[in-house]
């Protein structure tokens, strides 16, 4: 009995330890595509290997009366129908598993939302012509995106609630719309501070750039250590990915060299059960310093990040 007790263990421990191991959920890059044509197709974006999700950007504008208006920047025209052509490049990032959202918003444009039901027909516009909806002419064709993401810089403050609120409650019409945010690092977002409270948020990247008082300084990250700790322990997100800058020139501040990212950051943010990970900007930046290149395994890993050995692997910045 003992002997057949043993072995009974021997089996049950290995498979015990394996599945603590996937029950772990590892974190993951998060890349905004869509603002610069140079930085390839969405296709190539997906095959690169280094993302779990890819954020078109932008619509704007939007509210206030106004018809969304899908803005892919040197990539195709949507007044001439010329971004259904992304349709099989969405199906293909999706059949990777990979999320595919759409941005509202960004750091230009002119939106902003003046009312409930303007929040509400913002969000039927995106169920119909870009999630599970029915419309006839949608812009990006006939792929169904995965979620919508909120990147609110300009503008007024109010009903982006009911806009969330809105989208998520599409969820109970089959497949899951996922809803995400991209807040300035300073607590609470000035503009997503009432949205965040709904709870009802899958990813929040906080851009933890261009905002001295709560980003990396050279060779200190005290202040990013302490808003990110105020973001993890305050907002109740399923994941939260950290914002970073790609390149230096992707941002007028708060670039983190690899090496520092992986050596010192990462092992902060990882102890985090919120940590999903980090978000880039952008696809171009990223294709021209291969940050993600540098970083992927670090970030996917839940482990302390070093080698076998246990002492710190150096990539360069």
């Amino acid at each position: 009995m003992a002997s057949q007790t043993m072995k009974l263990s021997l089996i049950f421990i290995p498979l015990l330890l394996c599945f603590l191991a996937a029950s772990v959920q590892s974190g993951g890059i998060a890349i905004y595509w869509g603002q610069d044509g140079r930085e390839g197709t969405l296709k190539s974006t997906c095959d690169s290997g280094n993302y779990v999700i890819v954020i078109l950007a932008f619509i704007t504008p939007f509210g206030n009366g106004q018809t969304p208006v899908l803005n892919l920047a040197g990539h195709c025209n949507p007044s001439a129908g010329g971004c259904k052509s992304l349709t099989p490049d969405i199906n293909a990032c999706q059949a990777k598993g990979i999320k595919v959202l759409l941005s509202l918003g960004g750091g230009s444009g002119s939106y902003t939302l003046t009312s409930l039901s303007d929040a509400q027909n913002v969000a039927k516009y995106l169920w119909d012509n870009y999630l599970g909806g029915t419309s006839t002419d949608r812009p990006l064709g006939s792929a169904v995106l995965d979620g919508i993401d909120l990147d609110i810089e300009l503008g007024g403050t109010s009903y982006y609630d009911v806009l969330a609120k809105t989208l998520s409650s599409y969820s109970s019409k089959g497949k899951k719309v996922y809803i995400s945010a991209a807040p300035q690092c300073p607590y609470p977002d000035a503009h997503l501070g009432q949205a965040l409270s709904t709870r009802i948020f899958d990813y929040v990247w906080v851009q933890f750039y261009n905002n001295p008082p709560c980003q990396y300084q050279s060779g200190d990250i005290t202040k990013l250590t302490n808003s990110w700790n105020t973001w993890t322990s305050n907002v109740k997100a399923t994941k939260i990915f950290m914002g970073l800058p790609a390149s230096t020139g992707a941002a007028g501040s708060g670039y983190i060299p690899p090496s520092t990212l992986t050596g010192q950051v990462l092992p902060m943010a990882k102890k985090s059960s919120k940590y999903g990970g980090i978000m880039l900007w952008s696809r171009y930046f990223d294709v021209q310093n291969k940050y993600s290149d540098q970083v992927k395994s670090f970030v996917a890993n839940l482990a302390d990040d070093g080698d076998a050995n246990g002492t710190s692997t150096t990539a360069t910045a």
